[in-house]
């Protein structure tokens, strides 16, 4: 069976959890035996004298690109029309051949995938449909299954068309993203009534789909998350991480507190801040992030506690590459992840599974990731989230059994689980059971379970 994926989020330079989300899956429908074909839309056009370009155009991505160069790109007459006129014709995918003389990013690697480009695909695509209200078809002959992990006005004729909706954030919390919410709305609803079907990653996105965007409920299927970030720590020995940390945080192993992701409001990063100055806590709070959309007042706060924080309670490392990333996780103390929302919360389950202790929201998907795993607070509740803090102080036997109650909640989403869930949709949508290698069988949904309250 020939999967087409986007390569929409996974081209992109800094890790998003929609990025993670796309290599994963490439991954494990490559792991099934299924071909998989990754489509790419840079703003790099298709050269046929130098196919050299086409490998480097995968591997820049659109950071090449000069800022000026992309704040025009739609404002040019030609550009507008030809993303109008794209919709009104099928495009053509044309496949980029690796010659091995360019090398790469890491995370564009998928065992035995073929790579296809179609210039400036998705860019244009948004622009057409803003415009028509249509969306733009690209043409892969043979694809059987054409998997959109992300809300794209895009289809494949011939296949089946699958769109991943991770959230309706931008609905529910509007005031929280930077989506044009009229033509967010628009997209889902389309997407609900031309979609094969709609896959997300949790129960409550899944009830949210069904509810707001009126999608039959056997037209929505959660299969939930994987990730592989425990692989990046197999061979590292606790001694070595707590000399990684000493090196990159000046503070021994377990002996701090840790924030990552995107600086963005519904992180809930200012609440977070003022619970731990509040619980007195004797650990200082790491936050690893870069600013995101929104986040001029939490980087404001930021450096003003900076400059008050003469104990250096606070230190925030930005973006960090994800091997010292994964380095910083397994050795904190607990990972603080209070979200306002989320379609999953893939750091609770990247910190459960480097056996790190959770701090984490009562609400949306979280209580299904963390599972009995992690202690539960209110995210609009600071002194909820300081109690959870000074309870974690002062406490190192909680701080090992909830370490290794993560690990066994991260079995329930493993890679392997993922590939069976993974498998067994797709041989559904396709009538293809008697086609799949035998291990992926259908998986036991992941519990709901009771969670710790802070």
């Amino acid at each position: 069976m020939t999967i087409l994926l986007d390569a929409y989020n996974i081209a992109r330079s800094h890790g998003t959890g929609v990025a993670t989300y796309g290599r994963n899956l490439a991954r494990a429908a490559a792991g099934l035996g299924f071909e998989v074909n990754l489509m790419f839309g840079t703003r790099a056009g298709h050269s046929r004298k130098q196919p050299l370009l086409n490998e480097i155009a995968l591997a820049e991505g659109d950071d090449g690109q000069s800022e000026p160069r992309k704040r025009r790109a739609l404002a040019l007459p030609g550009q507008v029309a030809k993303a109008t006129g794209g919709v009104l014709g099928t495009r053509q995918a044309r496949e980029v051949s690796l010659s091995g003389e360019v090398i790469l990013p890491p995370a564009l690697g998928v065992p035995g995938a073929r790579y296809w480009h179609t210039p400036q695909l998705y860019e244009l695509a948004n622009a057409a449909f803003r415009a028509t209200g249509r969306m733009t078809r690209v043409a892969l002959p043979g694809t059987d299954i054409a998997h959109w992990t992300y809300p794209l006005p895009v289809k494949t004729p011939g296949a089946a068309n699958v769109y991943t909706l991770h959230d309706l954030v931008p609905l529910r919390l509007p005031y929280t993203t930077a989506d044009h919410k009229r033509h967010y709305l628009t997209l889902c609803q389309r997407i609900a009534r031309e979609a094969d079907h709609i896959l997300t990653v949790s129960e409550h996105s899944r009830a949210d789909i069904i509810r707001i965007l009126g999608v039959e409920e056997d037209r929505v299927t959660n299969l939930y998350q994987s990730t592989d970030i425990a692989k990046l720590m197999e061979s590292v020995s606790p001694e070595q991480i707590a000399q990684e940390v000493e090196g990159l945080l000046g503070v021994g192993m377990r002996e701090y507190y840790l924030f990552f992701g995107a600086l963005e409001p519904k992180k809930n990063l200012a609440r977070l801040l003022e619970a731990h100055l509040m619980s007195g806590s004797r650990h200082p709070l790491v936050i690893v992030g870069a600013p995101g959309w929104g986040s001029e007042r939490d980087v404001a706060l930021l450096k003003q506690l900076a400059e008050l924080d003469t104990e250096k309670r606070i230190k925030w490392l930005g973006y960090l590459p994800r091997q010292t990333l994964a380095t910083a996780i397994a050795g904190a103390r607990a990972v603080m992840f209070p979200s306002l929302y989320e379609g999953f919360g893939l750091p609770v389950l990247e910190a459960m599974s480097l056996g790190t202790p959770v701090i984490t929201s009562a609400t949306s998907s979280l209580p299904e990731v963390a599972g009995e795993a992690a202690v539960m607070v209110d995210p609009y509740d600071v002194r909820s989230i300081a109690r959870a803090i000074k309870a974690m102080d002062d406490d190192d036997s909680a701080v090992a059994e909830l370490g290794q109650r993560g690990l066994v909640q991260a079995e329930r989403f493993s890679a392997g689980a993922y590939r069976e869930r993974l498998g067994e949709f797709y041989a559904r949508l396709t009538g293809t059971a008697s086609r799949l290698p035998h291990d992926a069988r259908p998986a036991q949904p992941v519990p709901l379970t009771k969670a710790h309250s802070a």
